[in-house]
């Protein structure tokens, strides 16, 4: 079977534009690669399938948000693109004004960003700014690029506010106006490598694995039974609509180990006799917690 090569990564697509936390993640795992922004997660994601880059840095999930639908959407429904790394980072959320703004809560009627980033500040949203709407964003930076060009409205000027990390601020002008406004201080997100294969077995790996059970009583307990029996430690679980009528679903498992151990092996074996279908979205080094 061939296994990504870390070393061989030159280019990496990321969701853009610059300045978002998908581009310091990427920035992390591979300093030395060109970055390239996309406009959306699977565009990124698309980018490896078309070779215009070697890997895709996507968010997976979050600490306070949960699973990111598109990527665990693109991953079980669309590309068949495999997980060859994983970073955790904590994050930061930070209120971004414009350059000479004075904030005054009465005075903003909109909050833009990234849903993930809205949901993770919902509660000093709704205290300081009560009466604002929010929009969502396909990114955080690109939530501060908008919230710069309301600037010319005169209905909207100093009126628009965006949450977004510190470096999106730095790269548009705009001014960071509060700083960690996030609803919880253990915020981090966990974020994935997608590259056409997995990576080879490092000693402290973890394997992702995709299936939909036989709709029959007890099924899903069966095929978790599968790991189980074998004593590998499943550390997530995930359910996402298999999209063939309600009540159909695929499940996203991940678990410690690489699939070419010896107990994952045996797990395979016996996961074929417990569900329709399966597949190992790829085995990965395990990343350290920030």
């Amino acid at each position: 079977m061939p296994y990504h090569d870390p070393k061989e990564l030159r280019r990496i697509s990321y969701l853009g534009p610059a300045g978002t936390f998908t581009q310091l993640a990427a920035s992390i795992y591979k300093r030395d690669a060109e970055l390239i922004p996309y406009p959306s997660i699977t565009a990124s994601a698309e980018a490896v399938l078309q070779q215009e880059v070697d890997a895709a840095v996507v968010p997976f999930e979050n600490a306070l948000e949960g699973s990111v639908g598109e990527t665990h959407d693109i991953i079980v429904h669309r590309f068949n693109l495999a997980i060859s790394g994983e970073l955790v980072i904590p994050i930061e959320q930070c209120l971004i004004l414009p350059p000479g703004t004075e904030l005054q809560n009465t005075q903003i009627a909109l909050v833009l960003s990234h849903p993930q980033a809205l949901g993770q500040c919902r509660r000093f949203i709704e205290r300081r700014f009560p009466n604002a709407k929010t929009q969502a964003t396909l990114s955080t930076s690109e939530a501060v690029e908008r919230m710069m060009e309301a600037q010319v409205d005169p209905e909207l000027k100093d009126r628009v506010v965006a949450i977004a990390p510190r470096q999106a601020a730095e790269i548009h002008g705009a001014r960071i106006g509060e700083t960690a406004i996030q609803d919880n201080d253990l915020n981090a997100t966990r974020f994935v490598v997608l590259t056409p294969h997995g990576h080879a077995p490092t000693g402290e790996d973890k394997t992702t694995f995709v299936f939909k059970t036989m709709n029959t009583p007890g099924a899903l307990v069966q095929a978790l039974k599968c790991f189980a029996d074998q004593e590998v430690n499943l550390t997530r679980i995930e359910s996402r609509a298999a999209r063939e009528g309600l009540g159909s679903y695929r499940f996203m498992v991940d678990c410690e180990g690489h699939r070419d151990d010896e107990k994952l092996r045996a797990v395979v074996i016996q996961l074929e006799t417990q569900v329709e279908e399966w597949r190992v979205v790829g085995s990965y080094p395990k990343a350290p917690r920030p």
